[in-house]
Formats: structure tokens, C-alpha cells, sequence
């Protein structure tokens, strides 16, 4: 019984930090989409991770991809802090409603429940820590923020309008692609993410 256990939390490791050390990897390949916005499907493997093995091994695949990132982190840590709550924000709500009912209908409603919060907290995240950090730590006026949208969105002109018009869709973009590779990839990749008992 003892070595099943050993077996069974090897497994687990081993799938955590393969899935951990990819996480960062993607982490470092971003697509700019508006203003200071980057697409990055870090998260996916993650949300992989939190399927097979639950929500806590999806958390701890996010520690990994953002203290990796602190490695090289421009935002002196707070745009890792961001991402990790904003990666949990999605990860938890999908693993959780996947969890009471393994099914492709309960995958798919855990994945836009994640992204509606995903959205919700990004918006606040960005309200109350990413716009604050870039004003005070590198002394940019707000104007200057909301200049770097009103290239793409010229009717962007205030704060609020940066978080609906700018913020809000962009995760909800990232919410979707994140939704639409894990739909098509778990399936496939569930031999190689489950831990065999």
C-alpha cells in the first residue's frame, strides 16, 4: 500500500512539473493583440492538469509557470501575481463543475463559467493592481495608458472605458481560445495526463 502511494505521488509530480515547465515555456511566446495586451495560452496546461488531476495540481501548475516567470520578469513581480490570480480565476471554476460531473457538456459549461471569471477579475485586476503599478513604478500618467489603446479604439478615452472597451474583451479573446484548445486537446492527451491508480 505504501509503495502505491509513492507510485501514485510520482506520478502526480512528474505530471505537474512536465505540465509546470511547458506552461512557462508558452509563457514566454506571446501574440500582441492591443495596447499593452499579449495573448499567451499559458494557461492551457494548466487547465489540462486541473481536469485529470483536479484543482489543486492546476494551481500548482500555475505557481510553477509564474515563479518561473519572475526569473525575467519586467513588472518587477506584479504582472506574475496578476497572471497567477488571473490563471486561478479561470482554472478553479472549470475544474471544479468538471470535477462533479466528468462530461464534455459539464467541460465545456466549467470553461465559460472560468472565463466569465476571468473576466470579472481581470478588470478588477487591472483596476486596482497592473494600472496603479505601471503609474507609480515607472511614472506613467494615465493618459499615457489610455493613449496606447486609442491607437486601435480612438472612442477609448477614460479609465472605465479602458477596462470595458479594451480589458474586457481581450480576456474574453483569451477565455475562448484557452475554452477551445483544452475542449480539443483533453480528450486526446487523457491517456498521457491521468495518473494511473
Amino acid at each position: 500500500m505504501t509503495n502505491r502511494r509513492k507510485n501514485l505521488s510520482v506520478q502526480y509530480l512528474t505530471r505537474i512539473a512536465v505540465l509546470g515547465a511547458l506552461s512557462a515555456i508558452l509563457y514566454m511566446i506571446e501574440i500582441p493583440v492591443v495596447a499593452f495586451y499579449k495573448l499567451d495560452v499559458s494557461t492551457l496546461p494548466a487547465l489540462l492538469g486541473a481536469f485529470s488531476m483536479g484543482p489543486l495540481p492546476g494551481l500548482a501548475i500555475l505557481l510553477i509557470k509564474d515563479l518561473t516567470g519572475m526569473l525575467h520578469s519586467s513588472t518587477m513581480y506584479v504582472g506574475e501575481l496578476a497572471d497567477f490570480i488571473m490563471g486561478a480565476a479561470i482554472v478553479l471554476p472549470a475544474a471544479f463543475i468538471y470535477r462533479r460531473q466528468k462530461s464534455r457538456k459539464t467541460a465545456l459549461i466549467g470553461m465559460i463559467a472560468g472565463s466569465v471569471c476571468m473576466i470579472i477579475v481581470s478588470v478588477l485586476v487591472n483596476w486596482l493592481i497592473m494600472i496603479p503599478f505601471y503609474m507609480q513604478a515607472f511614472g506613467m500618467p494615465m493618459e499615457s495608458i489610455i493613449g496606447m489603446a486609442q491607437s486601435a479604439l480612438p472612442f477609448v478615452d477614460t479609465e472605465f472605458k479602458l477596462l470595458l472597451f479594451v480589458t474586457a474583451p481581450f480576456n474574453l479573446l483569451k477565455g475562448a481560445v484557452l475554452s477551445a484548445l483544452t475542449f480539443v486537446m483533453y480528450k486526446r492527451l487523457s491517456p498521457l495526463l491521468h495518473v494511473r491508480r
